[in-house]
């Protein structure tokens, strides 16, 4: 099957301000090469799907201008190539490394992408306009698919199941010895770094990180309270000294005057970056002497666990182990697509997100789902009842809590038929999980966060209707 060029006569009255961003690609790129490999295939479903969906490319270069990056030199990839990039990136979970060298080898993901002979896009390229689509840009791609997948009569999001989840930032597992080392060794490093400016700063510092290092492993292996004690009690006290060669190193890179103006702003900037970290070092320290010393249980909405994804939450699901990341809440239909997503802060129970993901069907489609079928983290009697009041005809949850069975459902066999739908959606977070990376997000900040997941559940929804044209045809 053959993808049919593009021409947009837009690209021919391009703005002075806009003339290093295109919409499309206007050289033919087609895949005129019939394979039997299932990702070609897949590739080849993908593609004309997007080919018939074009409002998406408006939706992506639309906030490509509006950053208002400069582009110089070679001109930028188009809204169309940064697209098909990011759905290759998550459809086959590459990093920005491997992304650059499998559209430098492979044809069919070079063909996929709308590459021209002469484009290259290294990793940097492709790191930057990829992280530049927002959440807001994300979500409105999501709900055009939404709309394509019910003209084509895939997914009509009559009947719904909802389920949360936890998804894990990019930290190790955090312990107060760990983040404080880490805090030491974070700050010392920018130190050194400073010192590299022309002429150099005068400030005075040690580097401690190697004695810091020995104190951590003593803490991890002390068998005696007394020992633990102790190399935390070291700990805190290189803390505190490497805090207070931050502190004189901020104030003398804030006057900095460097021989060039790229070290007098890399100054600036490195004073702000060693004012942050000296701040989080601080509650970092705050935190271990009340834990450790003085035998505190310091509230999760105070504790530090990270110095770089700082939004990242701390979640206890259901008495299960610990986890650090953010809680989603995902919504799935009977074609296994996924027909919302709610990414929140904190550790908000089940109950209190019932009645928004409904009102977030009703927002996407016009309508109520006529049947829904939830965990029993959701159930509660308002629940039930807001779901009934809003014409939902079935609102059945996997743990009765309560509830009568035919308040739920109008027979016990369509409450046992629903409570088996629901857990469909747990197959579907597994794969989102295991084949699209919603494991653990891998890009920094929480509104990287925000990109990862949305773009990741976008790409994966383009799998299943692809899918499901490669199983009509």
């Amino acid at each position: 099957m053959v993808i049919m060029q593009h021409a947009d006569i837009s690209n021919q009255s391009i703005s002075k301000g806009e003339k290093m961003r295109r919409k499309y690609n206007p050289q033919l790129s087609l895949f005129t090469t019939p394979s039997n490999n299932p990702i070609a295939k897949e590739l080849e479903q993908i593609s004309l799907i997007l080919d018939e969906n074009r409002k998406l490319v408006e939706i992506v270069y639309e906030d490509l201008i509006r950053a208002k990056r400069a582009d110089t030199g070679r001109e930028g990839l188009t809204a169309e190539q940064v697209l098909r990039c990011t759905i290759l990136k998550q459809y086959r979970q590459l990093s920005y490394e491997e992304l650059a060298f499998h559209l430098e080898d492979s044809w069919a993901f070079r063909e996929f992408s709308r590459l021209n002979r002469e484009q290259h896009p290294c990793k940097s390229v492709l790191q930057e306009s990829i992280k530049s689509l927002s959440e807001e840009t994300w979500e409105a791609i999501h709900r055009e698919i939404l709309g394509y997948a019910q003209m084509q009569k895939v997914e009509r999001g009559r009947k719904v199941r909802i389920d949360s989840t936890v998804i894990e930032t990019d930290i190790h597992y955090p312990t107060d010895s760990t983040l404080l080392a880490d805090g030491i060794r974070i700050i010392t490093r920018w130190l050194m770094e400073g010192k590299q400016l022309s002429p150099q700063p005068g400030y005075v510092f040690s580097d401690h990180t190697r004695v810091v290092k020995k104190r951590v492993l003593s803490i991890l292996n002390a068998k005696k309270e007394k020992v633990r004690k102790v190399a935390y009690r070291d700990l805190l006290m290189y803390a505190e000294r490497v805090a207070g060669y931050a502190v004189n190193a901020i104030a003398e890179l804030r006057s900095f005057e460097g021989n060039d103006i790229n070290d007098t702003f890399g100054a600036r900037a490195l004073a702000d970056k060693l004012e942050r970290a000296v701040g989080i070092l601080g509650k970092v320290m705050d935190q271990a002497e009340r834990r450790v010393f003085k035998g505190e249980q310091v509230p999760a909405s105070e504790k530090v666990v990270s110095f770089f994804e700082e939004h990242t939450d701390i979640i206890v699901k259901g008495g299960r182990d610990t986890e650090y990341g953010h809680k989603v809440f995902l919504s799935g239909g009977s074609s296994t697509m996924i027909l919302d997503c709610l990414i929140v802060r904190g550790n908000p129970a089940d109950t209190d997100r019932y009645r928004q993901m409904l009102d977030r069907h009703n927002e996407n489609y016009g309508r109520m789902p006529s049947q829904v079928s939830a965990d029993g983290g959701f159930a509660s009697q308002d629940n039930l009842a807001y779901a009934k009041k809003n014409q939902v005809k079935d609102a059945v949850f996997a743990k009765k809590r309560g509830l009568s069975v035919l308040d739920m459902a109008k027979s016990t066999w369509v409450y046992k038929k629903l409570r088996n739908f629901r857990a469909g959606i747990e197959a579907g977070i597994s794969t989102l999980k295991r084949a699209f990376g919603l494991d653990r997000c891998l890009w920094t900040g929480w509104e990287g966060f925000k990109q990862y997941v949305w773009s990741s559940i976008v790409s994966y929804n383009l799998l299943v209707l692809a899918r499901s044209r490669m199983a009509q045809a």
